[in-house]
């Protein structure tokens, strides 16, 4: 469930077709701009006031655009894929006829080592499922570990990621990229996973851990939509307003993590890499046609 303001200034009569209509298209337009969003950066476009039909900054106003979304793709308006959401996902067991069935399956997963001549190792971490949806393809893109939190991070997981760090690392320097909320309890969850991190990391690894949104410029910056912090919270009292991840338009925050990791790869990797990849999944074809005789 989202939280957002209880009041607004948006008077909260039924709306008619056509202001549903205009929410409707205001909504496939947004999508159709840029794909895939969760439900919750969908709605903080819709709370702008400047829209020919804002919704409000409320619990309310969320449930609205959530069942909104939701009868545009039943009514094939709006694409299913176009809403992320990772906080539920299916297990699966692939199974496969034969070697060259398993060849043809696996040749997609094929990936060249995009960091091998990188002078760091990189890591992506987020506070939410809800953000790792829509970063998800970016990561994959760019070959880097994504691990969402899910508010303060369990040991095990912290645990098992310095593991994997130790690893892959191979005594370069580490450098993670931080996407969370802003507010009381937001600014302290990077703080408590780099610090669950470095208790398991091998002596002598360097780790640059970087809180890269939201942060308290890119408020102001990007006039994002504020809420006001919870009565009672003592923890980080210089924060007082509050600004949930999901108010940053996707774009904005997928152009920023991608220019963020792409400045640590060498000159060109992607592209080298690309090239790679094809050349490899042409082989496995081959293989799999002779396994066929």
């Amino acid at each position: 469930m989202v939280q957002v303001y209880r009041t607004s200034t948006i008077k909260r009569e039924r709306r008619t077709g056509e202001r549903i209509e205009q929410l409707d298209a205001q909504i496939i337009d947004v999508l159709n701009a840029d794909h895939p969003q969760s439900v919750r950066h969908v709605f903080y476009r819709m709370t702008d006031p400047r829209l020919p039909e804002p919704v409000e900054k409320s619990d309310r106003g969320y449930r609205h655009v959530q069942d909104r979304a939701l009868k545009l793709r039943r009514t094939g308006r709006l694409s299913y894929g176009w809403i992320s959401d990772t906080s539920r996902r299916g297990y699966f067991t692939p199974t496969y006829a034969s070697r060259a069935d398993f060849l043809r399956g696996m040749k997609e997963h094929y990936r060249a080592d995009l960091w091998q001549h990188a002078d760091v190792y990189c890591e992506v971490w987020c506070e939410s499922r809800s953000i790792a949806g829509v970063i998800e393809d970016d990561c994959r893109e760019l070959a880097v570990s994504l691990y969402p939190a899910g508010g303060f991070s369990s040991a095990t997981l912290a645990y098992e990621a310095a593991n994997a760090i130790n690893y892959y690392a191979n005594e370069r320097p580490v450098v993670i990229f931080y996407i969370g909320d802003y507010d009381p309890a937001g600014v302290l969850i990077d703080v408590a996973i780099e610090r669950e991190l470095r208790l398991h990391l091998n002596p002598g690894i360097e780790l640059d851990f970087r809180r890269i949104a939201i942060t308290a410029e890119q408020i102001d910056q990007l006039d994002l939509p504020r809420k006001p912090r919870k009565p009672g919270d003592r923890r980080a009292p210089h924060i007082q307003d509050t600004v949930e991840a999901e108010a940053m338009p996707a774009g904005i925050l997928r152009d920023l993590l991608h220019g963020h990791i792409e400045s640590l790869l060498p000159r060109r990797a992607l592209a080298v890499a690309k090239i790679e990849e094809e050349a490899a999944r042409e082989y496995f074809d081959v293989l799999a046609r002779r396994m066929r005789k």
